[in-house]
């Protein structure tokens, strides 16, 4: 279970780092804390966010750059809506544009 846990911790502190107007995917977070083959993981990570707010996880989308279904604070509408306040806009099928939207992964501090 602590290996769960500590991995959970660098997901909210990778996810933290994503700047307003950027998303990342669950692939891209799974690799930046070091376990390539953890989306699912990082998902589960997410969904269980002990922060909401603080941990931005509205601002992470699918491999495709479709929102979650089940966005665990409040449904997808939720997650477009809090996107589109940062800019990002969110199409008719409910995806981002990854090749506008995609954060790079450098890990500055995010000013959430």
């Amino acid at each position: 279970m602590s290996n769960n846990l500590n991995f959970y911790n660098k997901v909210y502190e990778t996810v933290r780092r994503i700047p307003r107007g950027k998303v990342a995917t669950y692939g891209q977070i799974a690799a930046l804390c070091g376990s390539p083959k953890a989306a699912r993981i990082v998902g589960s990570a997410l969904h269980h966010n002990p922060e909401p707010g603080i941990i931005p996880c509205h601002r992470v989308v699918n491999r495709f750059g479709r929102l979650a279904p089940d966005f665990a604070f409040g449904g997808m509408q939720v997650q477009k809506e809090l996107l589109e306040k940062e800019q990002v806009s969110v199409g008719d099928d409910n995806c981002v544009d990854l090749s506008v939207f995609l954060w790079n992964g450098s890990m500055t501090h995010n000013e959430w």
